[in-house]
């Protein structure tokens, strides 16, 4: 055959949609001008997205900060970058005897570390049966969960009061103003949902697994334990930190059910803060809120590496 008659090369489609992309490169000689305008063509809305999202996120933060170390106590008078520094509103934070915020901190920091633990171990548990467990029910059960998700917590009010009333006549350190009682509405509001979240990531863990280990002799708790928690890591570091967050800025089921003032969590002392006295004293409030915002910051870099392996580890099946 000769070569005007021979077929063209025929090429391989997903070689060619593979291949990179050869980049959009402008000659040296355009003009600069040439180049603003290709640039303000393709990614200045980009940037400038970027930069609306940056200040909107950065600019309260700014504020809380630049008000936290500003003398003037007056809302309208104050700016954003202070004449004068000084640190007597964190000094006055933690001194005022007539708002502890110290004790506000520490018991939002031990209500939300204890509820957080707790989710976290339910979920497991429930994640683990509707994952490995054949029951007969099992997927309306899991149904019946989520369709409780839907209804938000604040719907309950009434009979949490009724609760809380009826537990404290047969257990004083169960009922109303209790941080026992707040931790069990907390752990029963999220349990659905974190295992349904747990539940998707340990359905992506391979059930050879489970089927090695009991040839080898492993029991149900060995292989839970020792060989499926340790692998779903990633995704309790990120249901303790979702946990964690909300608790420790929860205001509403906080404010209904504890009254006494040694009892309260800094979101609700902060109301009562403002509420006594201290409606010009907003150097105060900032920096308590500055303060206040310290745990969460420092959970969040400790578990960062865990949350992001959790959030992507889940989303595609090996």
């Amino acid at each position: 055959m000769t070569a005007e008659h021979q077929s063209p090369p025929v090429h391989d489609a997903g070689l060619l949609r593979d291949a990179p992309l050869a980049p959009r490169r402008l000659p040296r000689d355009t003009p600069p001008l040439q180049r603003l305008t290709l640039w303000l063509r393709r990614s200045a809305w980009r940037h400038t997205l970027a930069l609306l999202a940056c200040f909107f996120s950065l600019f309260p933060i700014v504020w809380i900060v630049s008000a936290s170390f500003n003398s003037v106590d007056n809302l309208t008078a104050s700016r954003l970058i202070p004449s004068d520094l000084t640190l007597d509103n964190f000094v006055e934070a933690f001194t005022d005897d007539v708002s502890p915020v110290g004790r506000w901190m520490w018991n939002s920091f031990y209500l939300a570390v204890t509820s957080a633990a707790l989710n976290v171990v339910v979920a497991a548990w429930g994640a683990y049966a509707f994952s490995r467990i054949k029951f007969r029910g099992r997927r309306t059960l899991l149904t019946s969960l989520l369709v409780m998700q839907i209804f938000p917590q604040f719907l309950g009010f009434v009979a949490f009061f009724v609760l809380a009333q009826e537990f404290g006549d047969v257990w004083a350190p169960i009922g109303l103003n209790t941080h026992l009682f707040l931790i069990v509405v907390y752990l029963g509001g999220a349990a659905g949902f974190n295992a349904f979240l747990l539940k998707g990531f340990l359905d992506s863990i391979p059930t050879s697994l489970d089927e090695a280990a009991k040839i080898d002799g492993a029991s149900s708790w060995i292989i839970f334990s020792r060989i499926i928690m340790p692998l779903a890591r990633p995704m309790l570091a990120v249901i303790f930190m979702i946990s964690f967050v909300a608790i420790f800025g929860e205001f509403i089921l906080a404010s209904f059910l504890l009254k006494g003032e040694e009892q309260l969590t800094l979101p609700v002392g902060l109301q009562v803060f403002l509420a006594d006295g201290y409606n010009a004293k907003w150097g105060v409030l900032a920096a308590t809120a500055l303060v206040g915002s310290a745990p969460v910051v420092a959970v969040f870099l400790f578990a960062q590496k865990h949350i992001i392996a959790g959030l992507t580890g889940g989303a595609v099946k090996g």
